[in-house]
């Protein structure tokens, strides 16, 4: 007799188009926490946190009565026909709560790679100028414009051209990769690289605005040198050049602090939410300076569902349990214990090149051996099949498709987490039997 996994496995076959990728090839039904069920009734510890969203866990029962709550008084108006208190109240709270200085204003959209987009838009509109800056190995989106500001080609670019134009890219400091002598000279490769294209190969007259991942998400959980984002600050507003933050994946606490770029004490113009917003409701969000959002004539933005009232209550009480619950200091002893894990992986495994990350935002990246640092992806396909066989769902990530990158739930109970981290150990040790 054919299980439902197969059976739901060839449904997909059938109507799903293969260019949707799949990382696990289960079927999942129901959650409950950190914890996820398959339609053969397998439970699996979730270290994907659907790419990084469900911070509050699967099957929250305060998201789910909110939620109901909306549905039962206001499924939809479009907030273009008139107002409604949950889109109100959101926008007030991010405005309170994103630590931007002066005043903001808030855009709701859908998805993140429409809140890149339409701070893209809101920049040009503001500036009066065609060029937007972003860089190698970036991930905001799948959308035309979003896929023009993503920097890898394969797969999300291959054979969509002609995509948006007036984009140009410098490298991000991925030190590890760029082979730097230490963190300084790594900031300053990239800073040389930047400063020959703005001042030389165009000019900042011409340029709306940069957009940076504080961490890299897709490209591997990078994380920056201290300095960089600093500079990289002071280099675009001494040339008036507006500074767009796309916190999508790393927002809401993932790293320790509830936007990552707090940890580079940064002042960014705009702000781009997504992901974790309303704990997996379609959601996302642009907090900007007034003085920046407040240039567009009435209709130049919008959407139908942008902020729907469901969406938008369930985001309130997402903020209200990350304050109660103090999640972004739980994130933080998460990552302690992650770190303390992998770290001990590092020196015992040569196909770990590198531990990187801040708070519960970690990742490990895989080569076929440390001094070559030639990228090993299969071993990554090996690890996260042989950890879905003992109960634990993992991602990949990367330049090269060579990074685990480590997502949990920022509410997983420690005896979990001690769980998932020996069930990747176990499967890492498996997987490089055969190496």
């Amino acid at each position: 007799m054919e299980s439902s996994n197969a059976s739901y496995s060839r449904l997909r076959e059938l109507y799903v188009p293969r260019g949707l990728g799949l990382t696990h090839p289960v079927t999942i039904t129901h959650g409950l926490g950190e914890i996820v069920y398959d339609a053969d009734g397998n439970s699996y510890i979730d270290f994907t946190s659907g790419i990084g969203v469900t911070i509050l866990g699967h099957s929250n029962p305060e998201l789910i009565e909110s939620a109901i709550s909306s549905l039962r008084s206001l499924w939809h108006i479009c907030i273009m026909v008139a107002n409604y208190p949950s889109y109100l109240e959101l926008a007030r709270e991010l405005s309170e709560h994103i630590p931007m200085s002066g005043s903001k204003k808030v855009l709701f959209f859908n998805s993140g790679a429409e809140a890149v987009e339409n701070a893209v838009k809101v920049v040009r509109a503001y500036t009066r100028r065609p060029y937007i800056i972003s860089f190698i190995g970036a991930f905001h989106g799948r959308t035309t414009l979003a896929l023009a500001l993503t920097g890898k080609y394969k797969p999300y670019k291959k054979r969509f051209e002609p995509l948006a134009t007036h984009i140009v890219k410098v490298p991000y400091p991925y030190c590890y990769r760029l082979r730097a002598r230490d963190e300084d000279e790594c900031v300053d490769i990239v800073m040389n690289s930047l400063e020959l294209l703005v001042d030389v190969d165009l000019s900042p007259e011409v340029i709306a605005g940069a957009i940076i991942e504080p961490i890299q998400g897709e490209g591997g959980f990078i994380v920056p040198p201290k300095r960089f984002l600093k500079e990289l600050e002071g280099f675009l507003k001494k040339r008036d050049i507006p500074v767009i933050i796309d916190e999508v994946q790393t927002g809401y606490c993932r790293t320790g602090k509830f936007m990552a770029f707090e940890h580079f004490n940064i002042d960014p113009d705009i702000v781009v939410l997504g992901k974790a917003i309303a704990n997996g409701l379609p959601l996302s969000a642009i907090v900007g300076r007034a003085s920046i959002l407040d240039v567009m004539d009435p209709g130049m933005v919008g959407g139908t569902y942008g902020g729907n009232p469901v969406a938008s209550t369930v985001a309130l009480k997402v903020l209200e349990i990350v304050k109660r619950d103090k999640i972004c200091v739980r994130a933080e002893k998460l990552g302690e214990y992650i770190a303390k894990r992998l770290d001990e992986l590092v020196d015992k495994y040569e196909v770990i090149g590198e531990h990187r990350g801040l708070g519960a935002m970690r990742a490990l990246e895989f080569v076929k051996n440390k001094k070559t640092r030639e990228p090993n992806p299969e071993i990554v396909l090996r690890i996260i099949e042989e950890a879905r066989k003992r109960g634990l769902l993992l991602l990949k990530a990367g330049y090269y498709d060579n990074v685990i990158r480590f997502h949990p739930p920022l509410v997983i109970q420690f005896e979990n987490l001690e769980k998932a981290m020996n069930i990747f150990e176990e499967s890492l040790r498996e997987a490089t039997k055969s190496t």
